[in-house]
């Protein structure tokens, strides 16, 4: 451990300058920004970290450790730590770069992710905690039979995970590129070893405790951001709106809704994507169960919610205050937009505080990204050791067994980011996480949501109305705009849509409420039979632990 550790200390430090002696381009085009304040804050938090994930590994011994950190975590720290998961590259670098394009409009997202949480306050996170174990397929498998349900989970969870974890691949590599002037590429391997290493040796006590501390300094980073934007406005937010539309031109359309989801069917579908969305996000319900009672679990989602609502304020300001204040010289160099919209919130830094703020920043941000994908990464092997392997593939498999599995499967889940976050590199990273939650809206969410509460769901409504929901979900992203268009670049549209949600997790309730009331067969009345059981369970957390039928 101790090898390895220092190892991969010495790989972060050495791979700009090893890189840059090999003859390599990586300095050009964003040499200018490049400064060794901001580089050394990025390595001492790096240093930190590691220390963290050497300090969780030698307290990791069981799988329980390994999933859910024992079960000792708090109802504040979670709060604190589902709040780090939430806070992603997304929502720091996304949302404040869309509105810093968008203005108004760049808001739609924030709203969307926020009101998917009293959802998860009222309607789930009591039962969550109650009926499950490791993963949301713990809860959704509890009284149905349990290879189809864990099997259409886990395809759903994985799904969801990759998807979202190019949008966190995205975002770090080209943060790191306007700190290094590193490749982009390279810039992403980088993280992909580092992710790597937090979730096979420190599991979720590490992971835990990265989201805490990059939550705490990213509230105290993008407050003081945001402080000092209100300062030379003069703490007015009619001088920054002022400001902010002479400085496009006297253009007011960024005070204005409706330029970025103009039709109802397009904006109705983005909100029930963002807001079911939350509710199915696999890295985001597996953090219920590291909590040691329901009280606990509520209690996270409260402070969960305060924070998150906070820094969506702080992140409206921070992109007005980017469009009044960033100059065409602080954001350009040779005429080239430097890391996209999506890094209008680091530049702002600059503005703001100097070289040593920019530093801190994009150290922060950086750690944004690093636990939300360490959290990403350990969901989607959990999904694969504990759903597939453990319940699926070798029922009787020990403890040991099982987190080996979950290990490998963490370092193909981390290649795998790698390669997709270089090969969605052009995108702006809230697109693509809105397209992560439309798949966990019709996928995840109506199976869980229904099993939960509907006493008639049988299991071949489960994975019948389930799997309409996922194929469906994929099929028309692929289709849709962003996949078809911009990504793959095949023409037209074949599904006019950006956001199918409207029609994909329709599609996903029909489906279980009607395969489910027209089966008759000896296995749909075990399913309704078995409800009162995990009702009793549900409330109490006293009772059986599910169904054992494999």
């Amino acid at each position: 451990m101790n090898a390895f550790l220092k190892t991969l200390l010495t790989f972060l430090v050495l791979a700009p300058a090893t890189l840059m002696a090999s003859g390599l381009d990586v300095t050009a085009p964003v040499e200018k920004v490049t400064n060794w304040p901001a580089i050394t804050m990025f390595v001492l938090f790096v240093g930190l970290t590691i220390y963290i994930t050497y300090w969780a590994a030698q307290r990791t011994k069981t799988a329980k450790d390994f999933y859910a950190a024992g079960g000792g975590i708090t109802g504040f720290q979670n709060g604190l730590a589902i709040a780090g998961d939430y806070m992603s590259a997304a929502s720091f670098l996304g949302i404040t770069g869309l509105v810093y394009l968008k203005g108004y409009d760049g808001l739609i997202f924030a709203i969307g992710f926020l009101v998917g949480w009293p959802i998860i306050l009222f309607l789930m996170s009591e039962r969550l905690r109650n009926l499950g174990k490791y993963t949301f397929a713990d809860v959704t498998a509890y009284r149905f039979k349990q290879k189809p349900i864990r099997i259409l989970a886990a395809v759903g969870g994985v799904a969801v995970v990759i998807l979202y974890l190019i949008a966190q691949m995205v975002g770090a590599g080209k943060l790191i590129e306007v700190l290094f002037g590193l490749d982009f590429d390279y810039a992403v391997v980088m993280v992909g070893v580092l992710i790597i290493a937090y979730v096979s040796f420190g599991g979720m006590l590490a992971t835990t405790w990265v989201q805490i501390v990059k939550a705490v300094l990213l509230l105290s980073g993008a407050t003081f951001i945001s402080i000092m934007v209100m300062s030379e406005m003069g703490f007015s937010f009619e001088t920054l709106f002022k400001t902010a539309v002479e400085n496009r031109g006297g253009s007011m359309d960024i005070l204005y809704s409706g330029g970025f989801v103009s039709d109802p069917i397009n904006a109705i579908s983005l909100g029930i994507a963002l807001m079911f969305g939350t509710a199915g996000l696999p890295h985001i319900l597996m953090r219920f169960f590291t909590v040691p009672d329901a009280k606990e679990a509520r209690k996270s989602v409260f402070f969960a919610t305060g924070f998150i609502g906070y820094f969506y304020v702080l992140a409206f300001i921070i992109g007005f205050g980017a469009i009044a204040l960033v100059t065409a010289s602080e954001y350009m160099d040779g005429g080239a937009l430097i890391g996209g919209n999506n890094m209008a919130a680091i530049h702002l830094s600059h503005v703001v505080g100097g070289n040593y703020f920019l530093g801190f920043i994009s150290a922060v941000a950086f750690a944004t990204i690093l636990a939300v994908v360490s959290g990403l990464t350990l969901a989607g092997a959990s999904a694969i050791s504990h759903d597939i392997y453990a319940n699926v593939i070798n029922p009787n498999a020990t403890e040991g067994q099982e987190t080996k599995v979950a290990k490998w499967a963490t370092l193909v889940i981390g290649a795998t980011a790698i390669v997709f976050g270089i090969g969605f590199k052009d995108q702006n990273i809230a697109f693509v996480v809105a397209l992560a939650f439309t798949i966990a809206a019709s996928a995840n969410f109506p199976v869980l949501i229904m099993s939960m509460y509907w006493k008639n769901m049988t299991t071949r409504g489960a994975v019948i109305g389930g799997w309409l929901g996922l194929s469906s979900a994929v099929i028309m992203v692929v289709l849709g705009p962003v996949v078809w268009t911009q990504i793959l670049d095949m023409g037209a549209a074949i599904v006019p849509y950006k956001f199918p949600a409207l029609f994909t997790v329709a599609i996903a309730f029909i489906g279980i409420w009607f395969f489910s009331v027209t089966d008759k067969s000896e296995r749909a009345k075990q399913d309704k039979a078995g409800f009162e059981a995990q009702f009793i369970r549900s409330q109490t957390g006293i009772g059986a632990e599910g169904a054992s039928e494999h």
